[in-house]
């Protein structure tokens, strides 16, 4: 038992830095770079990088000049031809014969060239489809780890607000046994902090909700011991919005990578014009081939006998050949010419493409700076509300411990402080996500 004690002891002591780490808070940096490593729409697209990055070696290969061997070996009987005398005899032969063969397209409407270029510019766009989805996630981590934050808070608020009606039905009841205050007053009061009880359950849950949704999408199996760093925003008053929307646009179209995957696909697909242009013109090959064969003649007993030596033959019955091969196109079914407009189609559709990435871009920032403008005018108006609200209820609650006021005019007073603390947190935390979002359209980290 001792024994037993000791180990558990020892393995205890050992898992316990282990543990430590797992229950560490997540920073959003540590949130941001994990759902990107984890993310299986990341990793599928990161296989399609991998499949551009074959074709586009397949196709710098295709420049090169290919090499094929055959092998045949038969048995022939009746009129054969004789690889010695070249000549038709009736015999019953065994023939064997071997074959290189190569060839080298020279000029084929720089078709191959074309196509390399193509597949270079197929590899970048893939590449920044990567990084595009890692941004599209990236933004939804911050949203995600603000919501929570903002849920946090809203807790917090509901907490406060339980233990605050906790105290005033205990004033109240004291008042009301003392016969100074109704004791429908007492009701009113308990009915509040029921409320207030519903309304931190209800926040708990959200709170609950949200967590799961980050840790989904960090590809976490359970958000059980989950939690995030508090960040220190409170001064989001000092942050500035970074400029108009032309000027962030204006730089984000030139390097953001949903944009330069776009342009890619446009410069791609008038390599594929240029490819089906190709169609058009003649193509010269260069080819040679080597080919040697034996043969046996056979008797009835299917006993071979040979007039000579197998490696005679194979120097003797040799032949090479190389030469030069032109293809030049006539008529082949109106084929080049549907290739052709095909191309032209996708060419536009390309482009048309890449101006709903533009026109899109443009939109999100503008939006972005129309949210942020709301946010921020949003913020200061709900701080003097706040203000206002927090003065007036510290009035009426007073009053109302004297008994000058109903427990209703306190519950109102109660809730517009409540309605004004939400209001306050939202905007805050709208307008530091807005300008963050415009932040990285400029191309700086999101940090908190």
């Amino acid at each position: 038992m001792k024994l037993k004690a000791k180990f558990t002891f020892l393995l205890a002591f050992i898992m316990l830095p282990f543990t430590a780490r797992l229950q560490e808070p997540w920073t959003l940096e540590k949130c941001i770079q994990y759902a990107i490593d984890n993310n299986l729409q990341v990793k599928q697209y990161e296989l399609d990088v991998k499949s551009n990055e074959a074709s586009l070696l397949g196709a710098k290969f295709d420049v090169a000049p290919n090499l094929s061997a055959n092998a045949n070996h038969a048995y022939n009987y009746g009129r054969v031809t004789n690889y010695n005398t070249n000549a038709k005899e009736k015999s019953n032969l065994m023939s064997t014969s071997f074959s290189f063969s190569s060839n080298m397209p020279l000029f084929n409407g720089f078709q191959v060239i074309n196509t390399v270029k193509k597949k270079q510019f197929d590899l970048k766009a893939s590449v920044m489809d990567v990084e595009a989805i890692k941004n599209n996630i990236t933004l939804t981590v911050v949203a995600d780890y603000l919501q929570i934050l903002f849920q946090q808070e809203l807790v917090e608020n509901a907490l406060r607000q339980l233990k605050q009606s906790q105290l005033q039905v205990e004033r109240t009841k004291l008042l009301v046994d003392a016969g100074s205050l109704p004791e429908g007053n007492l009701y009113e009061v308990e009915a509040l902090e029921a409320s207030d009880e519903l309304t931190l359950v209800d926040a708990q849950n959200l709170l609950a909700m949200y967590t799961l949704n980050l840790t989904q999408l960090l590809e976490i199996k359970s958000p059980e011991g989950f939690s995030i760093v508090k960040p220190e925003i409170s001064d989001s008053l000092k942050l500035d919005i970074p400029g108009e929307p032309q000027n962030i646009y204006g730089f984000a179209v030139e390097s953001k990578p949903q944009i330069l995957a776009a342009q890619y696909r446009v410069s791609s697909s008038e390599l594929d014009l240029k490819i089906a242009k190709g169609e058009y013109f003649p193509q010269l090959t260069l080819f040679g081939s080597y080919g040697t064969g034996v043969q046996k003649y056979l008797k009835s007993s299917d006993v071979y006998t040979s007039t000579d030596p197998f490696f005679t033959q194979i120097k003797n019955n040799a032949e090479m050949s190389f030469g030069l091969s032109l293809s030049i196109p006539i008529f082949n079914r109106w084929s080049a010419h549907t290739a052709v407009t095909q191309a032209k189609i996708s060419l536009e559709n390309a482009k048309l493409s890449l101006e709903t990435q533009k026109n899109n871009l443009y939109k999100d920032i503008q939006q972005a700076y129309v949210d942020a403008l709301a946010a921020q005018k949003k913020q200061s108006a709900s701080i003097k509300s706040q203000q206002s609200a927090r003065e007036s209820f510290r009035y009426t609650e007073n009053k109302f411990n004297l008994g000058l006021l109903t427990a209703l005019d306190y519950t109102t007073s109660r809730n517009n402080l409540a309605k004004a603390d939400t209001d306050l947190l939202q905007a805050k935390y709208e307008f530091v996500f807005k300008v963050k979002i415009l932040d990285f359209y400029l191309g700086n980290p999101i940090k908190l």
